[in-house]
């Protein structure tokens, strides 16, 4: 497998001194009272900027806190690649253009930012773009976001209890400057480095190209952009996720046949398809799957089987080990560990337990997968922030490596395996149990104010229980009356009412007309 690296974290700024490139330079010593770096600009590293600026005045009072972007702008994955990339070279993002939000993006929004009026229920990637944007400049984060430099490497320089975060960072001209943090919080998402499955006989098949026919190939999605590419071609898209059910039904109207291998059928995209089990492995001309059956005439494989869970600057620094095999926490007291897709031991999907540094020293946002990220990297934010400022607020290490033992065996119990499924909200409702911990804790603690309410909105909990809202604004599409529907909708509760109404006209409409669809639940 091919180990793909492509992280570019910039910042543009006064500080350089002229200097030869490619040469370090470590910037002039500054005296802020605490000083914390944020890797990333998507939606977690601009949760985890706004809920460090929301700490009160008198708390973080001579401060310094800097976001590094590897990009033009700010949105992480929404924001598109401008530049077409080939392999082996990686895109900067998976975006594909036709792309659209699987969920309602009512239930996206940060707490108190609703998407803009006439916003689609279900928009392009444009409006999410645009909706980052407008929530850094609104907010007014983009004075401590520094674009276009990349973080290269992080190592931790002291004792496990006093030291400070070395950071090297580069600009897109090649120049290198060396940054001390006393606090440092990764949030550069986990969409970058593809995961890609090597199949026994696979590259016979490659090779065995036939001589009247298109060139053999096998890609990963995070290369898919336009379904134009496999007309008239047979094609094998492998995985359930989103990635592979939109490209699986998407391309299915331009091959001339489209093979969707899963594990269950339940996951299968829409359109003209031809369902598959896993495959078992190639012959110089065949596609063998699992159940035995064949596929003959294939020309290309389009792999949507997700990312290594990577941070390369810390692999860098020695901060982080890659064991793809480990499969217990035997490692605890070695350091911190990725087996690519579990990053342990943490402390709430957050806080690093490694024994090099204090245990706020190292946080990680936007970890948690099958949730909603704005909210749930708020919650996380305003969690990290709040113990940043005050590490008292954890127990000792000793009992968060007991706490989260205890959470693994109770995953366990329950059918799951904690070093398989990740950092997956896999239990109905425990995105949402999640986040409300999260801050309940830190208010318990009497950090955080009060106010009696939870964190989690009832309307978001609500929305998570329609099941027609998606087939609903289908119909809205096809009819025409996506304005009619969105007239007057601006606050979050006018956006609540929207998706009540909608999913109870949808569902009487199905009653009424004898249909009957596969439940459509949210997932957080």
């Amino acid at each position: 497998m091919v180990n793909f690296r492509q992280y570019v974290f910039s910042l543009v700024t006064p500080w350089f001194i002229p200097q030869a490139p490619n040469v370090a330079k470590v910037e002039p010593a500054l005296t802020p009272s605490k000083s914390v770096a944020i890797v990333g600009a998507g939606s977690a590293g601009l949760a985890a900027l706004k809920t460090l600026l929301d700490l009160p005045d008198n708390v973080r009072e001579g401060w310094e806190v800097t976001l590094f972007e590897q990009r033009r702008q700010v949105g992480g994955i929404w924001l598109p690649d401008p530049n077409p990339a080939y392999p082996p070279h990686l895109p900067e993002t998976p975006l594909y253009p036709l792309l659209h939000t699987n969920t309602p993006v009512p239930t996206m929004t940060y707490p108190g930012f609703p998407f803009p009026p006439n916003t689609p229920l279900y928009p392009s990637h444009e409006y999410v773009e645009r909706y980052h944007r407008d929530y850094a400049e609104q907010t007014n984060l983009i004075s401590h976001i520094r674009f276009n430099h990349t973080v290269s490497n992080s190592s931790w320089v002291g004792s496990p209890t006093n030291g400070h975060w070395e950071l090297t960072v580069q600009d897109h001209q090649g120049e290198e400057i060396t940054r001390f943090f006393d606090h440092l919080i990764v949030a550069n998402g986990h969409n970058h480095e593809p995961h890609i499955i090597n199949f026994p006989g696979q590259d016979t098949w490659l090779r065995n190209t036939p001589k009247d026919g298109p060139s053999r190939e096998i890609l990963h999605s995070i290369w898919y952009r336009e379904p134009e590419w496999y007309r008239n071609r047979t094609v094998v898209i492998v995985g359930s996720g989103a990635s592979g059910r939109d490209a699986a039904s998407q391309v299915s109207l331009v091959a001339s046949r489209t093979y969707h291998s899963i594990r269950s059928e339940g996951d299968s995209a829409t359109g003209p398809i031809i369902i598959k089990p896993e495959i078992s492995h190639f012959t110089a001309n065949e596609i063998v799957f699992k159940d035995g059956t064949v596929a003959s005439d294939v020309d290309s494989i389009l792999l949507g089987t997700g990312y290594d869970l990577r941070i390369p600057f810390l692999e860098a620094g020695g901060e982080l080990s890659v064991i793809p095999s480990a499969h217990s926490n035997q490692t605890y007291s070695e350091g911190l560990v990725t087996n690519l897709r579990y990053l342990f031991p943490l402390n709430e999907h957050i806080f690093s337990l490694s024994p090099s540094y204090p245990p706020n020293a190292l946080a990680f946002i936007g970890l948690p997968i099958l949730v909603s990220n704005c909210p749930s990297d708020s919650a996380q934010g305003i969690y990290a922030a709040h113990i940043i400022a005050n590490a008292s607020l954890l127990p000792e290490r000793k009992d968060l490596l007991r706490h989260l033992s205890d959470h693994e065996e109770e995953l366990r119990s329950m059918g799951y395996d904690p070093y398989h499924v990740g950092h997956r909200m896999v239990i109905k409702g425990s995105a949402f149990d999640y986040q409300d911990s999260l801050v309940d804790y830190i208010k318990d603690r009497g950090s955080l104010h009060d106010d009696g309410r939870k964190f989690v909105e009832p309307w978001r909990r609500q929305a998570s229980q329609y099941q027609c809202l998606k087939r609903g604004w289908k119909r809205v599409e096809e009819l025409g009356t996506q304005q009619e529907w969105l007239r007057n909708v601006s606050t979050e509760q006018d956006w609540a009412n929207l998706m009540y109404r909608l999913d109870a006209w949808q569902r009487d409409w199905e009653v009424e007309n004898g249909l009957s669809y596969p439940s459509e639940l949210l997932v957080y």
